[in-house]
Order: C-alpha cells, then sequence, then structure tokens
C-alpha cells in the first residue's frame, strides 16, 4: 500500500487495510507512509510501516529504494496519485501496480501504474479508496480502524478531561496550505462555544497545532468564551490528540484530519464547509452533522451550481465560511449534546 498523506486520508486507508486483513487474516501487509502520518498510524502491530521522508526530496528516494532492495510484493495498491508518489511507483518490483481510474489518477499517475480501479462518478474519497480492496477480490468492508493508543495517551487525556461534563472539542484550524480558506472567524467560534457551555454545561477544549495563527486562534477564542476552555493546542502529539477526541462527546472542525480521526474512534463530527464539498470529503459517519454552505459559495463565488462543477472543485475566496451561520452549528450542538445527562 502506497498512501504518504494527509492524515484523513491515510485514515481512509487504514480502512482499507482493515478491510484486506479482515477477509484475509494471514496477509501481510506492508505501508509505504509519510513521516508525521507514522506517528499516528505507524505503531500497528500487524502492518509493516516504511516511512518515506518527502522533506529529504530525492535524499528520501535514495534511502527508500534501499529499504526495497531485494523485496517483490504480489500486488501493489497505488492510492496515492501524486507527482512525488510517482517516484516511489517507479521503485517497485511488482507485476500488478493497482492505481486509480485516468479520471482521477492526477499528475499522470497512469503512467506508472498498468491497472486500474473501475471510473466511478461523485463518491466520497473513503469509498474511492475501498475501491481498492473491491478490485481485488475484498467482498466484506466493515468499516474497523482500531489505531491503538497507550496508556500514557490515554492517561493524558484522563487529566484533561471532565467526566461530570460533557465535552465538545473544538479543533478551529485546518492545514495552512495557499489559498485553502477553510477556516472559520474566531467570534463564530467562540459563540459556538459559549451556546455550548451555557446551555450544555460543556467543557471546551481547544487542540491544534504549533503554528502562530493556530496558537493566535486559540487565544482569541479562550478570551471571547469567558476563559472557559482548556486551551491544549500546541500541547499534544497526534496520538494525544486521538486520546482526547476517543473521550470527546461531539468534535467542531472545518475540514481537516481530526475530522477523520473523530471518524475514526466513532466521535460524532460537526463539520464546517463551504470552500469543500462534504459529500467527497466530509466526516464519513457524521454526513447528517455537517454544515453544508459548499452550495451556497458555490452559487455566490463561482456563479455556478453544484452539479455544473468538476467533482472535488474548491471554492478558493477568504470569505466563503462566514456563509456558515452560528445559529447552524448550536443547531448541531444542541443534537448531539442534547440527549448527554440521559445517555450518560
Amino acid at each position: 500500500m502506497i498512501r504518504l498523506s494527509a492524515i484523513g486520508d491515510t485514515c481512509h486507508a487504514l480502512a482499507v487495510a482493515r478491510a484486506i486483513q479482515d477477509q484475509w487474516p494471514t496477509t501481510r501487509l506492508t505501508w509505504i507512509i509519510g513521516k508525521a502520518e507514522a506517528k499516528l498510524l505507524g505503531d500497528i502491530a500487524d502492518i509493516e510501516f516504511i516511512i518515506f521522508d518527502k522533506s529529504k526530496g530525492l535524499g528520501g528516494l535514495l534511502q527508500l529504494r534501499k529499504r526495497l532492495t531485494g523485496r517483490h510484493f504480489d500486488i501493489c495498491l497505488c492510492m496515492h496519485a501524486s507527482m512525488r508518489a510517482n517516484g516511489i511507483y517507479a521503485l517497485l518490483r511488482s507485476s500488478p501496480r493497482l492505481g486509480f481510474d485516468k479520471a482521477r489518477a492526477r499528475d499522470f499517475q497512469w503512467i506508472f501504474t498498468n491497472h486500474a480501479i473501475s471510473a466511478r462518478n461523485q463518491q466520497h474519497v473513503l469509498d474511492g479508496m475501498m475501491q481498492f480492496a473491491s478490485h481485488i477480490g475484498v467482498t466484506t468492508q466493515t468499516l474497523r480502524w482500531d489505531i491503538p493508543l497507550s496508556d500514557d495517551d490515554r492517561a493524558f487525556a484522563d487529566e484533561h478531561v471532565s467526566a461530570t461534563q460533557p465535552i465538545l472539542l473544538i479543533s478551529p484550524c485546518s492545514s495552512q496550505r495557499s489559498r485553502n480558506f477553510r477556516n472559520w472567524s474566531v467570534e463564530n467560534y467562540a459563540a459556538a462555544a459559549n451556546h455550548a457551555r451555557n446551555k450544555h454545561n460543556c467543557q471546551i477544549m481547544l487542540t491544534g497545532g504549533n503554528s502562530e495563527l493556530e496558537k493566535d486562534y486559540a487565544a482569541r477564542i479562550t478570551e471571547l468564551s469567558d476563559g472557559h476552555t482548556v486551551n491544549l493546542v500546541g500541547k499534544t502529539s497526534l496520538k494525544r490528540l486521538l486520546a482526547l477526541i476517543d473521550r470527546a462527546d461531539a468534535v467542531l472542525c472545518p475540514d481537516s484530519g481530526p475530522a477523520h480521526m473523530a471518524t475514526a474512534v466513532g466521535t460524532p463530527v460537526i463539520g464546517l464547509y463551504a470552500t469543500s464539498n462534504p459529500q467527497r470529503t466530509g466526516p464519513y459517519l457524521s454526513q447528517q452533522l455537517v454544515v453544508n454552505a459548499y452550495p451556497n459559495a458555490v452559487h455566490k463565488y463561482l456563479h455556478r451550481r453544484v452539479d455544473d462543477l468538476r467533482w472535488g472543485q474548491r471554492v478558493r475566496h477568504p470569505d466563503a465560511m462566514e456563509l456558515i451561520q452560528v445559529s447552524e452549528v448550536t443547531e448541531r450542538i444542541d443534537l448531539v449534546l442534547g440527549g448527554w445527562e440521559t445517555v450518560k
């Protein structure tokens, strides 16, 4: 299996690996994965992980070639369509190299593979990846992830979460790529947090990476929500973040890795989507909780309908996320947390 990044996509790929293992328990799986993503998944005991460090450029490919010397695989599932991944495919000693159909084989992936999954339209990314399992004969596809967490990871979560309150974990920022525009405003997040705290007595937990933007978001949300938050931005590893998500009653976030980490541990996700289509990239098991402003953003900023766009086309406008109303988010918070005391 080759899926290098990102966190959400590697979570999808893990579901594929588990489906293969469930049907063929003795199958030996090797997964070439990115360095950051291996910090979340790399300790899974029944999968061999080979880390590809993209930051090393050609040196990373040379290291990988050395690791693969003398190795032969019965089949390679080429689940990453990118120019960087093409360099890896060229190293593989495997007759069947299964890639995406030509429409989805971006960056000329089809040149480096010799078999393809069947073409499908308007699929969720997870469903598209599951086609790799179907293609090789896997018929049982019950979703399973089973990402291991250590006692230390769980102890970290226990130290910070309340045992007597519902927990709303807010991961406010997505990855900081050029013209990404997936982040909702600080003021809106604070309003949603205040609603959850005042109506449902929630413990509000803020998580995120170590960037200045994420630290600034957390500080300002904390200030606007009267300081009633647990600010763990920049203070968690991926494993500790997963342990916190596992303990949370709901996760509020934009299109980002934590949405799919939450899916992997069964935590409901209130997903905020305007610049990307949640039917393609949204939290797979929480589609009913998504606030979907994507059709409105397409109409307002692209002057078209969703059905007229290329599947997965982004709306790259800095104001698109402001089409999401606080009232829409609080409705989903009420839906998830309204019966908390009864459930607990």
